[in-house]
């Protein structure tokens, strides 16, 4: 599955000079690894946001966010965002903030 590299270079500019992110290809797209943890990332042109199982239900509630379901099960914690949902450039870091609070709190791989 491509993926959509407009988004991917936003992401790459919300992440630059961090030297604690870095990027993998991943679930058919390309992630963004937050000490080696997946943060978030593109699937064609949708935003994979993970969000962890506390913000998952408030993430869901937000404007074109939707459970990441790629198995066809969803994955708790983890949400798809369609283009409209980070169309500005601060709501994509707001996505990457809820991201990066959920990664921050896990041990670093």
């Amino acid at each position: 599955m491509p993926f959509d590299e407009g988004v991917a270079q936003r992401l790459r500019e919300v992440f630059e000079n961090r030297e604690d992110v870095i990027e993998k290809k991943m679930f058919g797209g390309i992630a963004f690894m937050h000490r080696g943890n997946m943060c978030c990332g593109v699937v064609n042109d949708v935003l994979m946001a993970r969000v962890g199982p506390g913000a998952y239900e408030s993430a869901l509630s937000r404007p074109h966010a939707r459970k990441m379901d790629f198995t066809g099960k969803a994955l708790s914690g983890f949400v798809y965002v369609d283009p409209e949902g980070f169309e500005g450039d601060n709501d994509l870091r707001n996505w990457v903030a809820l991201c990066e609070k959920f990664t921050s709190g896990l041990p670093a791989k």
